[in-house]
């Protein structure tokens, strides 16, 4: 499995995440989908890195549908809706 860092994110008209991105990677942009079955495949793992502080990407099922999400901490600058658009 490999760690893929995100450095930006897609996001539609309602601000969900559509595509994880890190310009430059061969596997960028990763269409949510795939970032989804990449995780719960255990394939390819990705994580945001803010100042030095990594939080993995998690995949949540909320009412039948998934949607990526990091891991909640202290601080919001690594969560993937204040991330760049890519």
């Amino acid at each position: 499995m490999a760690d893929r860092r995100v450095t930006a994110s897609g996001k539609d008209k309602d601000g969900d995440i559509t595509k994880l991105c890190n310009s430059g990677e061969p596997w960028s942009p990763r269409p949510k989908a795939d970032a989804i079955r990449d995780i719960e495949n255990k394939t390819h793992s990705y994580y945001v890195d803010r100042a030095g502080h990594r939080t993995d990407v998690h995949v949540v099922n909320e009412g039948g549908k998934k949607y990526l999400r990091t891991t909640a901490d202290k601080t919001s600058k690594n969560n993937l809706d204040n991330l760049p658009d890519c």
